[in-house]
């Protein structure tokens, strides 16, 4: 306290002044409306820019929050988008009504192999989020791999990059279709084989799934015709595609559910036998 007593008694001369100063200059303000307009304005001027840097800090470490809900968004219009396809044939689609055939859940990839020949990744969404065996997985840029295993929380994706995945696969811009693997040599490449030599194959065709399983929707993508060439036996083309999904970075992914495919696989069952 006396240091406080003190340091006014030294400098009381500019305290006083300072003090007559902030009067003068609020009489001024007051009775002078345009020095009070020009106040008020550089007022609302910082305190807009102080608010505006709080704002830009608060939106940064929401970024997470943002980026899981703008995925939830992707998810619903994605799903959407591929139960609309089902019924394009209509002459009106009721978006509150139409057939759901397909559901999409969102999930993160927390583990990535893709240096191996038979490379699995992990997941964070499991039984407890109706994630099962068998349910095609894809992100923002084209497929990634099927559900293998499953438990309450989490689940194993067997990735296009292993050497023991099949998947039926077509020329977008024909229906000719064949079997898609991978020789286990780039993850920046997989490979077509039984595409007839009928097909009009041209590089940078777009390669997508053909729905003949009940994996996958038609029309995921998958990447596009780099090179390719007739088998031994001049039949069949044998074609390098380039994936759209770089398997080295795959990081939030969406599974993929048909809603039909216990009624459909039944059918067929009951048909062969």
């Amino acid at each position: 306290m006396q240091q406080i007593v003190n340091f006014i008694l030294r400098n009381k001369t500019f305290l006083l002044f300072a003090f007559l100063l902030f009067i003068a200059v609020t009489l001024t303000i007051q009775s002078h409306s345009y020095h009070k307009s020009r106040f008020i304005s550089s007022a609302n001027f910082l305190s807009g820019g102080i608010y505006d840097v709080s704002n830009n800090i608060s939106a940064y470490f929401g970024l997470r929050e943002q980026n899981l809900l703008l995925q939830e968004e992707n998810n619903r219009l994605r799903s959407a988008l591929f139960n609309a396809e089902i019924l394009s044939d209509s002459t009106t689609i009721d978006s509150l009504h139409f057939a759901k055939n397909y559901k999409f859940t969102e999930a993160l990839v927390i583990r990535n192999n893709y240096a191996f020949t038979n490379n699995v990744l992990l997941i964070n969404k499991g039984k407890k989020d109706s994630v099962k065996q068998d349910l095609g997985v894809v992100s923002s840029k084209g497929i990634v791999g099927i559900i293998e295993n499953t438990n309450k929380n989490y689940a194993t994706v067997i990735s296009v990059l292993n050497t023991t995945n099949r998947i039926s696969a077509q020329l977008k811009k024909t229906n000719h279709f064949g079997s898609l693997h991978w020789n286990a040599k780039s993850p920046k490449f997989i490979q077509l084989t039984e595409i007839p030599k009928i097909a009009p194959v041209v590089k940078g065709d777009t390669i997508i799934t053909s729905g003949r399983s009940t994996i996958f929707p038609k029309g995921i993508l998958i990447g596009t015709v780099s090179s390719f060439k007739l088998d031994v036996a001049e039949n069949y083309y044998e074609i390098e595609i380039a994936l759209f999904n770089d398997m080295t970075n795959v990081e939030h992914v969406y599974v993929i559910e048909n809603k039909d495919k216990v009624a459909i696989e039944t059918l067929l069952e009951t048909t062969d036998e």
